[in-house]
C-alpha cells in the first residue's frame, strides 16, 4: 500500500474536512450516496437490457468518482466499503470493471495520511512520551495509510526493526456514527433480498467493525496466527511484540516484500500461480484446520518478499468460528460436489438460509451452489480467471441468468457474512494472478486430510501433521 500526505479534502459543500465529519453530515453523504447509487444502478440496469452497455459505462464511471470523492474523505466503515469495492471483480462490463478499480483503487493505495503530529500525539497518550523517546528510531512519514490506521517504521531499543500500526485520532467516533447510521440500509436490503433478517446481519457488520478498532483482540489474533504458522514453509505471518502493544497501537516485525501490485508488473505467470496457491491455501486453510478465518483480502494486506513466501497482514478482520459451523460449511461444499440435492437443502436448513414459509426451488439452488463453486467440482487443474469471479457477483445481480428471484428467498445468517466478502474478494484476488491448480483435491487435504495434491502440498504436510493446532 502506498500512502501520500496532501491537505484534508474538501466536501461537496465546499468545507474543509478533517476525514472524521458529524454523524449528521456522515449520514446525509451516505444517504445521499446510496439513494443515487441505488436507484441510478437500477436504473443503467433498464437502460443496459435496452441500449447496451454504453450508457451503462458513464453511470458507473461517475458513481466511482462519487465514491472517491466521499468515502475517500472520511475513513472509518464508509472509506472500508470503498476499498473492499476497488478490488472485487463487479458484475459489470470488462472496461467498466477496470474503471472502478483504477478509480476507488485510489482509497486501497493512497488513502490520505494523518498529520504527523496527530499521529505522535497518539503516540504519546498511549505510551506517555513522544515516539522520539519511546523508540530507538521513528520515521514520521507512514508506510502504508488505510481506514482506520497507519504505519510506520521504527526501531525498538533491543535494534528489532518494526512496523508500528498506529490508530487515527477520532476514527473510533467516526465509525460508530457510521454504525449509527446503518439502518439507513435496511430498507434498501430488503428490496433486493426481503427475507434477510436485516437485524443480525447489521449486528454482526457492527461487531466485525468494532474489533477493527480493538487493537488489543487484533494483536491477540495475529499473535495466534503467526503461532500457527511458525516456520510454515510458505506462509509468513509478522510476529507481534505484545509487550509493546497498546489499545490504539501494533507493534510487529517488520517484513520487507513488494506490493500486490508490483509483484503483478514483475512476476512470471508460474510465480503468480505459486502465489495464488499460497493464498488458496491460508485462507481456506485457516478456516478448516484452525476455525480462524481472517476476512479482509484486499490486495494491500499481502507483501511478496521475493523467496517464494507470501507475508500476511492486518488481522484486525478476523473470525472464530465454532466446529458446528465449520462442519455444516463442509456438509454444504460435500453436497455440492457430490451432486445430491436434498443434503444441500438439509444442511442449508441447518445453517439458517432457509426461512420459514420460504418457497424455493432446490434443484435451481444446487444449480447456483454448483455455479458459484465451480474451482471444486472441477477434479482436474482449473485456472481462476477476472470473468470467473465477476460471473459469481452476476449470478447475484442479474435477473437474465434465473437466480435472483430464489437468492432474494433465502436469508443470510450472520457468521457467513464474512464469507461472503472473502469468497469475492478471493476469486478477485485469485483471477487476477490466473491461479491454477486441482483446487478440489487441494480442499480434500484441509477436509479430510487427504494426500498433497501439488508440490506446495507436499511441502506443507510434515509442518501440518506436526501442529499442535489442529481444531
Amino acid at each position: 500500500m502506498a500512502s501520500r500526505d496532501e491537505p484534508s479534502p474538501r466536501s461537496s459543500n465546499g468545507r474543509r474536512n478533517n476525514g472524521m465529519g458529524s454523524r449528521a453530515q456522515r449520514g446525509a453523504d451516505l444517504a445521499r450516496l446510496s439513494a443515487s447509487t441505488s436507484a441510478g444502478y437500477l436504473a443503467s440496469r433498464v437502460r443496459g437490457l435496452r441500449d447496451g452497455e454504453a450508457a451503462e459505462a458513464a453511470f458507473h464511471a461517475a458513481t466511482a468518482e462519487k465514491m472517491v470523492e466521499m468515502l475517500g474523505s472520511m475513513k472509518g466503515a464508509a472509506m472500508k466499503l470503498g476499498q473492499i469495492a476497488s478490488f472485487v471483480d463487479l458484475d459489470v462490463p470488462e472496461e467498466i470493471a477496470e474503471t472502478y478499480q483504477d478509480v476507488l483503487g485510489e482509497l486501497r493505495d493512497a488513502a490520505p495520511a494523518a498529520d504527523p503530529e496527530a499521529i505522535a500525539a497518539v503516540v504519546a497518550e498511549e505510551y506517555g512520551a513522544p515516539p522520539e523517546e519511546v523508540f530507538a528510531a521513528w520515521d514520521p512519514q507512514p508506510l502504508a495509510a488505510a481506514s482506520i490506521g497507519q504505519v510506520h517504521r521504527a526501531r525498538l531499543p533491543d535494534g528489532s526493526d518494526v512496523v508500528a500500526k498506529v490508530q487515527y485520532p477520532g476514527v473510533a467516533e467516526a465509525i460508530e456514527s457510521d454504525l449509527a447510521n446503518a439502518e439507513a440500509f435496511a430498507p434498501l436490503a430488503r428490496v433486493v433480498s426481503p427475507n434477510l433478517e436485516i437485524a443480525p446481519l447489521l449486528g454482526e457488520m457492527r461487531d466485525r467493525l468494532i474489533d477493527e478498532l480493538d487493537y488489543q483482540r487484533e494483536a491477540q489474533y495475529q499473535a495466534a496466527f503467526a503461532a500457527r504458522y511458525a516456520g510454515h514453509p510458505f506462509i509468513r505471518i509478522p510476529q507481534v511484540h505484545r509487550e509493546w502493544c497498546r489499545p490504539r497501537i501494533i507493534v510487529s516485525e517488520r517484513i520487507e516484500g513488494a506490493s500486490f501490485e508490483t509483484m503483478l508488473a514483475e512476476a512470471d505467470p508460474e510465480t503468480k500461480r505459486r502465489y495464488g496457491e499460497i493464498i488458496y491455501r491460508f485462507v481456506w486453510g485457516s478456516l478448516n484446520r484452525f476455525r480462524l478465518f481472517n476476512g479482509d483480502p484486499h490486495p494491500g494486506n499481502y507483501l511478496f518478499p521475493g523467496d517464494g513466501t507470501v507475508a500476511f497482514l492486518d488481522f484486525g478482520s478476523v473470525k472464530l468460528f465454532t466446529s458446528e459451523t465449520r462442519e455444516v460449511l463442509r456438509e454444504t461444499l460435500e453436497a455440492v460436489v457430490d451432486g445430491d440435492r436434498d443434503r444441500l437443502v438439509a444442511a442449508l436448513d441447518t445453517a439458517g438460509f432457509l426461512p420459514e414459509r420460504a418457497r424455493y426451488d432446490g434443484d435451481l439452488l444446487l444449480e447456483w451452489f454448483t455455479k458459484v463453486n465451480e474451482p471444486i467440482l472441477a477434479d482436474h487443474e482449473w485456472t481462476f480467471t477476472p470473468d470467473f469471479a465477476r460471473e459469481v457477483i452476476r449470478t447475484t445481480t442479474d435477473p437474465r441468468l434465473g437466480y435472483v428471484d430464489l437468492l432474494r428467498r433465502l436469508n443470510l445468517p450472520p457468521d457467513y457474512l464474512l464469507l461472503n466478502r472473502i469468497q469475492w474478494g478471493v476469486n478477485s484476488i485469485l483471477g487476477r494472478l490466473g491461479a491454477r491448480a486441482n483446487w478440489r483435491r487441494v480442499s480434500l487435504e484441509f477436509w479430510e486430510g487427504a494426500e498433497p495434491a501439488t508440490e506446495l502440498g507436499a511441502l506443507e504436510r510434515p509442518f501440518i501433521d506436526a501442529s499442535p493446532y489442529l481444531a
